[in-house]
């Protein structure tokens, strides 16, 4: 064995905590190509706004499973690539997929609430506070899929999908 290999097997992350980081990536993978089935789905509706939307939360699920894909190897831990399995394609409407994307959301935030706990029982104080940009950015996360469902239901859907579709677009300008 040559001294690099060596040198990748010590790591201070344990292997319990290794395990729910490998996980989670895997959770965000999964949750990147659901975005982006939601948003295929969207624009064969004509809901160019919403597609965009959804494509770029997309990217953003994908950058977060490649934040802990880095903090991994660099951890000299051994990250493992994840893999998708059968997402839904059809979606009932605009507001199912809404719905679907809060509820997506609010897994997460409890996925790292629970990586969190697991963290400081486990005395791993630097990914628990790795962990906690990831439990910023879900407060906002779930703000902004709240907000996507409020606007769908404030503006009577059907007679407004357009408008409704401006608005969530919009809201991606906004950050």
């Amino acid at each position: 064995m040559n001294t690099t290999s060596i040198l990748r097997q010590k790591t201070s992350l344990q292997e319990s905590v290794l395990e729910m980081l490998n996980q989670q990536m895997a959770v965000e993978a999964h949750s990147s190509a659901l975005y982006l089935s939601m948003s295929a789905w969207c624009y064969s509706q004509t809901l160019r706004g919403c597609g965009e939307f959804f494509r770029k939360q997309a990217d953003e699920e994908r950058e977060h499973m490649m934040k802990i894909f880095h903090y991994i190897t660099h951890a000299g831990a051994l990250a493992i690539s994840p893999e998708v399995g059968k997402l839904e394609r059809n979606f009932a409407d605009l507001r199912s997929i809404l719905v679907m994307a809060l509820d997506q959301e609010i897994q997460i935030t409890e996925n790292f609430n629970k990586i969190t706990e697991h963290c400081q029982k486990a005395r791993d104080y630097q990914t628990a506070r790795f962990v906690q940009w990831y439990l910023d950015e879900q407060y906002e996360e779930e703000r902004q899929a709240r907000r996507c469902l409020e606007i769908f239901d404030q503006m009577n859907a059907k007679d407004a999908i357009f408008d409704i579709d401006r608005e969530i677009h919009d809201l991606k300008k906004k950050e």
